[in-house]
């Protein structure tokens, strides 16, 4: 927001805007929905989504195979039973917490610059959960069985022990996939409406209709519109806190040398926004790019993204400094074993470069010309994303290979099963979103024509003459 100051005397407030150059309620609607209503998309996308579909084949086969032989054909072994897998669980639920922030924090707090990135950002937060699912669905071995995680009444007495926080696990995952796939669905009910009665297909017609719900945009509608989305937003904000610290549990309660720490939550909730708005980052430079939508996701977005990422990132590596002064400061071998084995053990390249990763390269934040420079912003998205994966395999494998007892230290190394599945799902979550992109708007076309409307109709004036009057 920003003041007006005329004759010196303090006016109205003027929203920020975050639409470049000039735009109607048509042209913002044509825009974004030629996306989708192109019948021809460009040759790009087809190349993605094919690269997604021969991922999503290779995750199958990967899949098939581990039912068919057993958790057997991955690296896991003693004293590394948790591995590659869980540090691919971590790290896509971790992907998965940007969306949302995005669309419910930053929705409560009134924050209109989400309004551009908030809708893919939802898409990928449930196709990123969807990728992490997979992985202890899997990891019990027999994912047929899955279903006795769920406290169900049967004559066997089969109950989950509800002690452990592998279960707490099973609730928090489900919940948050619920209600981000609510929220994610209701916030397309207008924009669905809106394909709908521009579509010239018939069967397009069908389905957009029928997913629309009947949406005829009265006010009734969008008064109940809002009032849901406050609601499931209201529901959402504390479960971007929750489900992570609930994962960080997995280890934080546990007592092996390196994981026994109160740190863990808190920086396991920092690192998920962290990996997160770089993910969306990743993803959302390219598209800005592809469908040339530099007018709705601009310069302003970058920043405040940049800064966000720069502002977690610093809180993430907090975290690694903390680990270490608590591993000094207890006074506990094991625990300073852990730290040397870091520094100096078989391992010590990935912690360095996690290090460079996730502490250094992103300190280039702080210059502001560089949070607004487009190639810069990918190469470092790119970059934290492996930095954050490092990081989940620093915490797991290397402190389970590490334990109170050498005679039951090891080495863990994945399998080419265990890079097919990862390998895999990363097709599956690129070919699941730009699916997405295809069949429905990525960008919110009603939030944005109500951002327009805002913008040049602030408290009944019209804040683009407001603006041009403060630059004279």
């Amino acid at each position: 927001m920003a003041t007006e100051p005329m004759g010196g005397k303090r006016t109205q407030l003027i929203p920020e805007n975050f639409i470049d150059n000039e735009h109607d309620y048509e042209s913002i609607t044509d825009i974004i929905a030629r996306v989708v209503l192109n019948p021809r998309p460009p040759l790009v996308w087809f190349i993605v989504t094919a690269i997604g579909f021969v991922g999503l084949n290779v995750m199958l086969m990967a899949i098939t195979w581990l039912i068919l032989r057993g958790t057997g054909i991955w690296g896991n072994n003693q004293p590394a039973g948790w591995a590659w897998d869980i540090v691919n669980f971590v790290w896509w639920i971790g992907i998965g917490h940007a969306g949302t922030l995005i669309s419910a924090i930053l929705l409560l707090m009134r924050q209109s610059w989400r309004n551009s990135i908030n809708r893919f950002a939802e898409a990928m937060t449930i196709f990123a959960v969807m990728c992490a699912g997979l992985y202890p669905l899997l990891h019990t071995g027999r994912p047929w069985c899955d279903y006795w995680l769920f406290p169900y009444p049967n004559i066997l007495g089969m109950w989950p022990q509800t002690r452990s926080p592998l279960e707490w696990d099973v609730f928090a995952v489900s919940t948050y996939f619920t209600i981000s796939m609510l929220f994610w669905f209701l916030g397309l009910v207008p924009d669905i409406a809106t394909l709908r009665d521009r579509s010239q297909s018939m069967i397009a017609k069908v389905l957009y209709g029928a997913a629309a719900l009947g949406w005829r945009g009265s006010a009734k509608h969008w008064f109940r519109y809002e009032q849901a989305t406050n609601i499931l937003a209201g529901i959402s904000a504390p479960l971007v806190l929750s489900v992570h610290t609930i994962v960080s549990f997995d280890f934080a309660v546990g007592i092996v040398p390196g994981w026994h720490t109160t740190i863990f939550p808190p920086y396991f909730v920092a690192g998920a926004v962290f990996a997160g708005f770089a993910m969306v980052l990743t993803f959302g430079l390219p598209l800005r790019a592809l469908y040339g939508l530099k007018d709705f996701i601009t310069e302003k977005h970058l920043d405040w993204m940049a800064k966000i990422t720069l502002a977690t990132g610093l809180i993430v590596f907090y975290g690694y400094v903390l680990e270490i002064f608590y591993s000094w400061y207890s006074g506990n071998v094991y625990e300073l074993a852990v730290v040397n084995h870091r520094f100096a053990g078989p391992y010590a390249p990935f912690y360095w470069a996690l290090i460079f990763c996730n502490g250094i390269w992103p300190q280039a934040l702080w210059y502001h010309k560089l949070r607004k420079n487009v190639p810069f912003l990918f190469v470092t998205s790119i970059i934290i994303g492996i930095g954050m994966w490092l990081e989940r395999f620093i915490i797991i494998p290397m402190s389970l290979t590490r334990d109170f007892l050498t005679s039951s230290w090891g080495y863990y190394s994945p399998t080419l099963w265990d890079w097919l599945l990862f390998l895999g799902t990363m097709g599956f979550f690129t070919f699941l979103l730009f699916m997405f992109i295809k069949v429905l708007p990525f960008i919110n076309i009603f939030e944005m024509r109500d951002l327009l409307y805002k913008n040049h109709h602030t408290f009944g004036h019209d804040a683009h003459a407001a603006h041009e009057e403060e630059a004279h």
